[in-house]
């Protein structure tokens, strides 16, 4: 099977949905007809999975009142079906967010297909008949306060995403994630769930990313809060961050991210009074009254924990004050496997790039391995046979061409690419750690 990709269903796509629907019916009936597949296909809403023009999946959900339906949902079992479930039922909860839902919930039959991939994505069996149901995230009434300050549900799958990086996925996982999910476990150990996070470390190592998997994890709208911006407001910044929190004080659940939390947090120096002092000031007061309410977490994320007012760290604002930084040979190898295409993978040396790519930033090796790319892309445009002069490239004329891309093409990229964080920087980063470091 070819690369598949996600789209919207099209009338002409009916005779696949047949294909699918009866090939569901030989493993277990399926439990609406088809002709109510079909109907709500063309006036629900339904999204199709496709490769190499041939329709290999599809979900398809209709919404009565604050409940949704998955009325059918079937893919082709192949090696990728597992990947294809998810991106399908991730579209099609996309689709149906904006009607306000309290519920997304399927029905099988006994002897049904497609428990698996529902599991794996959230859903829960209910009872005999294996009715699963899933909450959604956000309920009608918060849709608009989300939209307000350009919140987000993010895909449920950015924790598994996050490969290597064992030791900071747990220590997250630990202190973060289950306090928050599973308070019950946490009151039985005398455990207080935190509400407000310190991440920093040098730029690039993934504090951003960490933030999004932490709300993906916990199924909690993601809200960013971005300094920059807010500085233009008419109320300046200080006014715009209270009008941010007090929208957010009405969402039942919710991860706040402040990226360069320093722009706004820098140490106050007396007379004469920063320019910040009295946004530090304000976000001080913020950040207590934020505590005061569970269901919520706020995470800030700095480059330079030093430069921050020692007050803004202090126990009683912050729970922990955690270092994320550069990526681990697990997490150096998973970033090299996500960017060597795969029909070359297998006769690159990946142990070779991961040892040289130690010090360098998941953005620095992304860079390296999309620089290596491009260049043989440009080798092979420059080899490609012409017809009569036309400038046609070997794609449309003798075939694809041949993806030349070897070890040392990668190896010549990253020598050519410049380190994000320097070795000074990595000691002064060790030694926060010990100093400043809180977990």
């Amino acid at each position: 099977m070819g690369r598949v990709h996600i789209r919207d269903f099209h009338d002409d796509d009916l005779d696949g949905i047949v294909r699918l629907w009866e090939g569901a019916s030989l493993k277990g009936s399926p439990v609406y007809s088809l002709a109510e597949v079909i109907a709500s296909c063309q006036a629900d809403h339904a999204v199709v999975a496709v490769s190499d023009d041939r329709l290999v999946g599809a979900a398809v959900g209709r919404a009565a009142h604050a409940q949704g339906w998955i009325v059918f949902f079937a893919t082709e079992a192949d090696g990728q079906s597992e990947r294809i479930d998810t991106a399908l039922l991730d579209a099609l909860e996309r689709r149906m967010a904006p009607l306000g839902l309290g519920k997304l919930s399927i029905l099988l039959a006994e002897h049904g297909d497609g428990l698996a991939g529902l599991l794996a994505n959230g859903y829960e069996v209910r009872h005999q008949l294996r009715y699963l149901e899933r909450p959604m995230p956000v309920q009608r009434r918060e849709l608009d306060l989300l939209k307000e300050v350009g919140g987000r549900i993010l895909p449920r799958h950015l924790w598994r995403n996050v490969s290597g990086m064992r030791r900071e996925k747990q220590l997250l996982e630990e202190r973060l994630v289950t306090p928050l999910a599973q308070p019950e476990i946490a009151e039985r150990f005398g455990v207080v769930p935190p509400r407000a996070v310190m991440l920093f470390g040098p730029p690039g190592t993934g504090k951003t990313t960490f933030a999004k998997a932490v709300a993906s994890r916990l199924n909690w709208p993601f809200v960013e809060l971005f300094p920059s911006r807010l500085a233009h407001s008419p109320g300046g910044l200080a006014g715009a961050l209270r009008a941010g929190f007090e929208v957010i004080a009405d969402l039942e659940h919710v991860v706040v991210f402040i990226d360069e939390v320093e722009e706004v947090a820098s140490r106050r120096r007396g007379d004469p009074p920063s320019p910040t002092q009295g946004v530090t000031n304000e976000l001080l007061k913020l950040v207590s009254e934020f505590r005061e309410r569970e269901g919520r977490l706020l995470i800030c994320a700095t480059n330079f924990i030093r430069g921050l007012d020692a007050a803004f760290l202090r126990p009683g604002r912050f729970d922990y004050v955690i270092p994320i930084g550069l990526p681990d040979r697990d997490a150096r190898r998973a970033i090299w496997t996500r960017y060597v295409p795969e029909g070359v993978i297998g006769r690159i040396d990946v142990d070779a790039l991961v040892s040289a790519s130690e010090g360098l930033t998941p953005a620095d090796i992304e860079y390296a391995a999309r620089g290596a790319s491009q260049e043989a892309l440009a080798r092979a445009l420059k080899t490609a046979p012409r017809i009569d002069g036309d400038e046609t490239d070997a794609a449309t004329t003798a075939g694809a061409p041949v993806v030349d891309l070897r070890t040392d093409h990668y190896l010549s990229a990253l020598a050519a690419t410049r380190a994000t964080v320097s070795p000074d920087a990595a000691r002064a980063f060790l030694e926060d750690i010990a100093t400043i470091g809180r977990l």
